[in-house]
């Protein structure tokens, strides 16, 4: 297992997606296809859209992932926060899965003895070191959004900062929506570096349109792709994501 790799969606948005698929059915599907969806909704002081943080939740609920609502202001440590917990907490699937085909559907990590439960918790936190992580990041930069993208860069510059210490490898892809000439573009292919992230965001553009459906749709796209890629090279299989 130590030669797995964790795959993510984060999506970045402040909600109420008004273009394309329904984005709660492609947070579903991704899940069924082995992904984590997490998703961070951004408020501005004083304004809270509850059907936006509503859809927040809903999306990451039907990804497997976690969720958090908060102001820019708030949005670095949040990212850094809500991708670690979402990898512990698809490991701790992943262990919890073996348990139970070992000694029963029933049985989990909080069924067990303290001793071998402590023990299956260090194993958790080995893996989380040393585990491969991809992370597909879909940022909303609809009109709404638009003075709320300098603190996204800095957000993801600090999060890829805040990860570089760990053994496994990391790999960053980014894509925004709606895009210049389609609903979602391409801003960084896969790198394990986010350095290049500045010149990224310069291109960005924003609109009036959120397809936030047809982002995740795209973002589900690309990681069958890698999937495929690098099974073709007998490459890492990655960490499927089970019953969370």
């Amino acid at each position: 297992m130590s030669s797995a790799t964790i795959r993510q969606i984060l999506l970045i948005t402040d909600g109420c997606s008004n273009a394309g698929e329904d984005p709660v059915a492609m947070s579903s599907l991704a899940k069924e296809e082995g992904l984590t969806v997490n998703v961070i909704g951004i408020m501005d002081e004083g304004d809270e859209d509850e059907r936006g943080m509503s859809e927040v939740q809903d999306i990451a609920r039907a990804g497997g992932g976690m969720s958090d609502v908060v102001y820019a202001r708030q949005l670095s440590q949040t990212v850094q926060m809500v991708t670690k917990k979402a990898m512990t907490q698809t490991i701790q699937g992943v262990v919890n899965k073996e348990i139970s085909q070992i000694l029963g559907k029933n049985q989990a990590m909080e069924d067990l003895e303290p001793e071998k439960r402590e023990e299956l918790m260090e194993v958790v936190d080995d893996l989380g070191e040393t585990a491969s992580l991809d992370i597909l990041i879909l940022v909303d930069t609809s009109a709404s959004m638009k003075n709320k993208i300098p603190r996204v860069q800095e957000a993801l510059l600090d999060l890829s900062l805040s990860l570089r210490s760990r053994q496994g490898e990391n790999h960053y892809c980014l894509y925004s929506f709606p895009g210049k000439r389609k609903q979602v573009e391409k801003l960084l292919s896969w790198t394990p570096e986010m350095d290049s992230l500045k010149g990224s965001f310069k291109k960005l553009a924003s609109s009036g349109v959120t397809p936030t459906g047809p982002a995740i749709m795209e973002a589900l796209n690309v990681f069958s792709k890698r999937m495929k890629k690098g099974s073709s090279r007998d490459e890492r299989a990655y960490i499927e994501e089970s019953g969370m």
